[in-house]
């Protein structure tokens, strides 16, 4: 039995999502509103396909002229006049104006199939982007006709053995304006650009695949510098690896409530507490120690800046600019109003991926909780943590909690967790002090005793409390 060919998008993520690439010599369909990003998928594919695959393409424009499409792409370091220079691309832009088009009789497509004939004759093109049928449909008022002839422009595509990506405007009720490109493509991807709580999310979806399993689920996508990154973390499996490997913190009666070794590498711990009882601190600390093993680690926060965090760690004794000089620290600072929560988790993930630490912290991923973000948020946690523990990647996690007297986590992730360390308040002797307990750790053998957080110029450090104080 034949095996469908497929034909690799060199798109990160895209390949995975499809099993390996987009239907070989058969014509694909990329629908959606305007802005969703069409054109530039179709671009990077073929694009791809010359630089990756050694593929030569052609690009079939009925909206921008060759200049201005050359310059749109430009900025994402595409540059197209090279691969034409190169015969390896053709381009051709094909211009359609109703109020310049006098309709007599019957028409048909055969000039634009002579002119697709010709750009693959002299490129030797396996793939080519068409880009958008809808100028053809507002040419020519017959659409009865017109939609025989996209008909045979799909067939005649198939029959030539071309990778086709056709671009596509979303309709009101069907995937495509006219409702007819959808029932006649292979493949059908859907992009979509939604708005939540004032924050621009970007998704897509696999609508259709002949022949072919496929991820069915919706995948967040961004848009760079770099072009398409596409994420399909929730087709990541859970059959990895776990190391048996220990680390310490750094802090020596931490460790020693965890058996004098530390947690686990690759796992995950939380940390959390009321706003003031020290999680960043803490979290930084367990960075110090790392960056002091030669460990390369990351910090990923959505509250402070570089400056901020370099100087109110220096005043605990925690110089972290020598890391960061040494190219052992990585700090990132994300605002969490500028993306949706999607997005963010893209952002995090392709930093990792640059870095590729033995350690990140996410400080505080409370930040990205908003009323009706909850659920979002909570998927985040655990799209993220099956992703970091893949890579067999240590994380930790500050959550700020809203109740000194609570024992749960308040966006319910420490089930998630292998570790979970409580900061927390209380009132003793007239005075506020802080106080850490290890909540759980997987595996681990672990002291239920409840001491003193103290935090000074000297760093942290853990002091017994009174009996009394502890069963108040």
């Amino acid at each position: 039995m034949d095996v469908l060919k497929k034909s690799k998008t060199g798109i990160k993520g895209l390949d995975t999502i499809t099993n390996g690439g987009l239907p070989k010599g058969r014509p694909c369909l990329v629908c959606g509103k305007a802005g969703t990003g069409k054109t530039i998928l179709g671009i990077e594919y073929i694009v791809n396909g010359i630089r990756k695959f050694s593929e030569p393409g052609v690009i079939i424009s009925f909206e921008e002229r060759t200049a201005d499409l050359m310059e749109n792409v430009a900025s994402l370091g595409i540059h197209l006049q090279k691969h034409v220079d190169e015969k390896m691309l053709a381009i051709d832009y094909v211009y359609i104006e109703r109020s310049e088009i006098e309709e007599a009789g019957s028409f048909n497509l055969d000039g634009l199939f002579i002119r697709i004939a010709e750009a693959v004759r002299i490129t030797g093109a396996k793939r080519i982007l068409i880009d958008t049928l809808e100028s053809l449909f507002s040419g020519f008022t017959n659409e009865q006709l017109l939609r025989a002839e996209i008909r045979r422009l799909f067939k005649w595509l198939k029959e030539k053995g071309l990778t086709a990506v056709i671009t596509a405007e979303a309709g009101e009720n069907t995937l495509t304006r006219y409702g007819l490109e959808e029932y006649l493509a292979d493949f059908v991807l859907l992009l979509d650009s939604r708005m939540q709580n004032n924050v621009c999310t970007r998704r897509l979806r696999v609508v259709k695949y002949r022949g072919s399993k496929h991820g069915s689920n919706e995948f967040p996508f961004l848009i760079s510098d770099t072009g398409f990154s596409i994420l399909p973390i929730t087709d990541i499996s859970l059959d990895y690896e776990v190391s048996l490997e220990r680390f310490l913190t750094g802090i020596n009666k931490i460790d020693n409530m965890l058996g004098g070794k530390g947690i686990y590498r690759g796992s995950a711990l939380l940390i959390s507490g009321t706003p003031g009882c020290g999680k960043t601190s803490l979290a930084a600390a367990i960075l110090d120690a790392a960056c002091k093993r030669g460990e390369k680690v990351m910090y990923i926060s959505f509250e402070e800046s570089k400056k901020h965090m370099l100087r109110n760690l220096a005043s605990i004794g925690i110089d972290i600019k020598k890391w960061i000089e040494n190219n052992l620290f990585h700090f990132e600072n994300f605002r969490v109003v500028s993306y949706g929560v999607e997005t963010h988790l893209i952002k995090m993930i392709e930093n990792l991926e640059v870095e590729n630490p033995s350690l990140v912290v996410i400080d505080p991923l409370s930040s990205l909780t908003k009323e009706t973000l909850t659920l979002e948020s909570r998927s985040l946690v655990l799209r993220v943590l099956h992703y970091i523990q893949s890579k067999g990647i240590t994380c930790i996690f500050t959550e700020i909690a809203h109740d000194d007297f609570n024992e749960k986590s308040d966006m319910e992730v420490s089930s998630l967790m292998d570790s979970w360390i409580s900061l927390r308040h209380k009132e003793i002797d007239g005075r506020r002090k802080k106080t850490l307990s290890i909540m759980k750790a997987r595996g681990l053998m672990h002291s239920d005793q409840i001491y003193e957080l103290l935090i000074s110029e000297k760093g942290i450090d853990l002091q017994e409390l009174p009996v009394r104080a502890e069963v108040q």
